[in-house]
């Protein structure tokens, strides 16, 4: 009896050992990058002054005269986003609803994975169908003087990419809503769509905005589908419709293999790398902070 305890003793400590070694490791890898990041964008702001780099209006660091200004990547970055956001919210706030509140057990086994198949392809593919279908079919003879790489594009196949990532977890969310709040307002004579907008949604809304949180987290940091969609001129407008260029994609087009290592050119692939950290940290903590008080409201 005393062996088989001091076993049991000895698996746990291993256990909460193995645990902690698996916490401390993600915290390392953390904080390399951050400092791989940090010291690489130092030395190029040796160089270039930060504000400069914040506020300048032309990004043209490897064409003569070189210019550092980030706006127009960040620009690009943001218009994509947020109109794939656009694209996403409605229709995957929409699919929770449906999966959680009015789908029969049968259809929803059969509808949730048809809509999680769609993480599943890869981004390459969706950028080709963004080239080959949606601008000349779609866009162009909607819009005639569309560009054949346009942000309009980007932004709605990285929607559809994020679509289930929102649906998946919006229904999770309303799925671990108590059922008695439900039958509450069932009880108070409310229809099915006054129980999901007025009861179920609000109870799950913290579930809700996680959800938009990493699905923009998925479209801010998408690569491959927005460099063959919205092609690699570093645009500052906010027309959808002209070709653009993101910081993600910027990165892909440094990184190559052809620019020389130590050069500034190169330098500047972690200062993009940096200010696209600092951008997603920063919006990771203005969500836990609305996240907190919208808690604080309905307690």
């Amino acid at each position: 009896m005393l062996i088989t305890k001091k076993l049991t003793r000895i698996k746990e400590q291993g256990i909460a050992f193995w645990l902690s070694a698996c916490a401390l490791f993600s915290i390392a890898t953390t904080a390399s990058i951050v400092w791989v990041l940090s010291s690489e964008a130092f030395a190029f702001f040796k160089h270039v002054s930060p504000l400069a780099f914040l506020f300048g209006t032309r990004w043209a660091p490897l064409l003569e005269p070189k210019t550092f200004g980030v706006l127009p990547l960040v620009c690009g970055t943001i218009l994509v986003a947020g109109g794939a956001l656009l694209v996403a919210v409605p229709i995957g706030l929409g699919s929770g609803i449906f999966l959680s509140e009015y789908a029969p057990p049968r259809i929803r086994s059969i509808v949730k994975p048809i809509l999680e198949v769609l993480a599943g392809i890869p981004t390459v593919v969706y950028g080709y169908f963004a080239l080959i279908f949606i601008t000349p079919r779609i866009l162009q003879p909607l819009f005639p003087g569309t560009d054949i790489f346009n942000a309009a594009s980007a932004a709605m196949v990285v929607g559809i990419m994020i679509i289930p990532t929102i649906a998946s977890l919006c229904d999770d969310a309303f799925r671990a809503v108590p059922r008695s709040l439900r039958e509450g307002a069932y009880a108070l004579s409310a229809t099915r769509l006054e129980v999901s907008t007025r009861v179920v949604l609000p109870a799950g809304m913290s579930g809700v905005v996680a959800a938009i949180i990493l699905a923009f987290a998925r479209a801010i940091g998408e690569t491959m589908a927005v460099t063959l969609a919205a092609g690699a001129t570093p645009n500052l407008t906010a027309n959808p419709f002209v070709s653009i260029q993101t910081m993600t994609s910027y990165i892909v087009q440094v990184s190559l293999g052809d620019t020389p290592h130590g050069t500034i050119e190169y330098q500047t692939i972690f200062a993009v790398g940096m200010l696209l950290f600092v951008i997603t940290l920063m919006f990771n903590v203005l969500a836990q902070q609305v996240l907190r008080r919208y808690r604080e409201a309905y307690e």
